[in-house]
């Protein structure tokens, strides 16, 4: 099985729950995993793909 890492805190977030997973809404080509403490905290992250940084 794939280890999933949060993108902004780089934590193993595999079968956490309140973690959330879902393609970049600026170039759709890559999946974004948040962990749950960065999404409450608005931590933000960088799309490695295309550049683009959320949350807005």
């Amino acid at each position: 099985m794939e280890e999933i890492h949060c993108l902004s805190c780089k934590r193993r977030v595999t079968n956490v729950k309140g973690t959330t997973r879902f393609i970049c809404p600026s170039c759709g080509k890559y999946e974004i995993v948040r962990c749950t403490s960065c999404r409450e905290t608005a931590i933000r992250y960088i799309c490695p793909e295309c550049r683009f940084s959320g949350p807005n």
